[in-house]
């Protein structure tokens, strides 16, 4: 039976999903491993909640036969997690960081 367009544009929505977020996620790792942040590597935590969750839905539903609604409800849940993580990324106060940073700055003879 030949899938539906409904089916190949809902798997094509995921690997998008998967690709961009794998990049952004490793990016934003990559950063918090260079400052030490705790913002970049809540950031880096709440984009992979997020990548992760639809990888998640997509294999429930696609490879192990799970409903749709299943997987769905299952995106949705890492979703909502890692949007509120990246809340918090927003909101966290890293002291340690600007610290340095700014000793930097001043040390610096340009």
């Amino acid at each position: 039976m030949a899938p539906s367009l409904i089916a190949v544009l809902l798997v094509a929505a995921q690997t998008a999903t998967l690709v961009f977020g794998g990049v952004i996620t490793l990016l934003a790792f990559r950063a918090f491993r260079r400052t030490g942040s705790s913002a970049l590597r809540a950031l880096a935590i709440g984009i992979g909640l997020l990548t992760a969750g639809a990888l998640v839905g997509g294999v429930l539903h696609e490879l192990l036969g799970v409903r749709l609604q299943i997987g769905v409800v299952v995106q949705s849940l890492f979703t909502a997690v890692g949007f509120a993580v990246l809340t918090y990324s927003l909101y966290t106060d890293d002291d340690s960081t600007a610290l340095r940073t700014t000793v930097r700055l001043i040390g610096s003879e340009d």
